[in-house]
């Protein structure tokens, strides 16, 4: 059977369509829409216009949907929705003018499925898993292939673009304050020990490894970097001229006010563990979501026939 989900982020609204067989999936079609949800909080609520894009992007998706003839779809929402004060209000609007049961999980459980949707792909035994979305960042570590704590920051590239960027990029008095708004975030959350090895998906992750690949000629395929090689990539970007942003725009034009912030996040998580190197995985949360709720169905499904 084919499967949908919407996933709801702070700066992108992503609908992706599976092939279900025998507890495997197999994805058919993706489409993104940059709604930038994040920079619709004002107050820490979501305002009408913000209510307005996200319902769009939901109709949008369903036309999709519907030229598709898929039935079966699932929708949830990240920090976009759940870490706003008027989450009832905005959610119980959206749903109704779209016609959409919407599913707002909690920051924990969105680090678990992130985790839990790239492992599908990587099988790492040890190491740092990294989301870092637009308005929160999720923290996963795990030693021989055992969850060690999940963490959610309240943080994100949109959000840091928001709250302290006044143009496209960061100048270095902006960067100061990235920077110790990051230590901050990051001072909360546990760390035994160190781990060579970040897992990351998200927006951020993937436009990081492509600027790194145009900027040091890497292979196509390459979906591992070593954390000298983002470093570099920084200090490339945060010099703020022409050729930075002809980088950006060149690789990943729609982060050019979103990168930078996203480094900052990424570069702070790689500081705290050690990590000396990023692989890039292409499932995250919600390859880890569809698992999860196809389990959970199944497992449901058997207790009302026995």
């Amino acid at each position: 059977m084919n499967s949908a989900l919407i996933d709801i982020g702070s700066n992108s609204m992503r609908l992706s369509v599976y092939e279900l067989s025998n507890g495997s999936f197999r994805t058919l079609f993706r489409e993104k829409i940059m709604a930038g949800l994040a920079g619709f909080v004002v107050k820490k609520k979501l305002t009408p216009e913000g209510i307005d894009r996200a319902c769009d992007g939901l109709l949008r998706f369903r036309e999709t949907l519907k030229l598709l003839e898929i039935d079966d779809v699932s929708v949830f929402a990240t920090a976009s929705l759940r870490n706003i004060s008027n989450t009832d209000e905005a959610v119980g609007e959206i749903s109704s003018r779209t016609g959409f049961s919407i599913d707002v999980i909690s920051g924990f459980d969105e680090a678990v499925f992130g985790y839990l949707g790239a492992m599908r792909e990587l099988g790492m035994s040890s190491g740092v898993f990294v989301d870092i979305g637009g308005a929160s960042a999720e923290i996963v570590t795990f030693t021989s292939g055992k969850l060690c704590g999940a963490n959610s920051i309240p943080i994100g590239s949109l959000r840091l673009y928001s709250d302290y960027v006044k143009r496209i990029l960061p100048t270095k008095g902006a960067l100061a304050k990235i920077d110790a708004r990051v230590k901050s975030e990051l001072a909360a959350v546990p760390n035994g020990k160190s781990y060579d090895t970040i897992a990351a998906v998200g927006g951020t992750a993937r436009a990081t490894l492509k600027l790194a690949r145009r900027l040091f000629d890497l292979p196509p395929g390459c979906v591992e970097i070593e954390m000298s090689a983002v470093e570099q990539l920084w200090q490339t970007l945060i010099k703020n001229d022409r050729a930075a942003i002809d980088l950006i725009l060149k690789t990943e034009p729609e982060r050019v006010h979103t990168i930078v912030p996203g480094l900052a996040i990424l570069r702070g998580i790689a500081g705290k563990f050690s990590a000396k190197r990023m692989i890039v995985s292409t499932y995250g949360v919600r390859e880890g979501y569809l698992c999860s709720r196809k389990r959970s169905e199944i497992l449901a499904t058997r207790k009302t026939e026995s």
